[in-house]
């Protein structure tokens, strides 16, 4: 729920932009490596905007997806300690039970 708020809320600061820029008629003229552009102002700065929104969409996919793999190990260790644990401990109730019959 928390992500489908930010997404909306990037999605509203985006069409808040697109709408203050769309009054602003102003031609950029962009050089590239090997060719060269004239586009309105608020085009430019929209596709920026959305540039850098999916870059940072997908470092922060991969963090993600790398913290979810480090806690899907840890939750495979954790349950083989526990079973070492309880094996452990029935060893022992079964070594007190055999010294008491003894």
């Amino acid at each position: 729920m928390k992500s489908f708020i930010i997404a909306v809320l990037v999605a509203t600061f985006f069409f808040l932009a697109l709408i203050f820029g769309a009054r602003n008629e102003q031609v950029v003229n962009i050089s590239y490596f090997v060719a060269q552009g004239e586009f309105r102002l608020p085009v430019v700065l929209a596709c920026v905007f959305l540039a850098g929104f999916l870059v940072s969409w997908v470092f922060a996919m991969y963090h993600i997806a790398g913290l979810k793999l480090s806690i899907r190990r840890l939750k495979k260790q954790v349950a083989a300690n526990d079973t070492l644990t309880a094996d452990k401990a029935n060893a022992v109730s079964e070594s007190a039970t055999k010294e008491v019959d003894a």
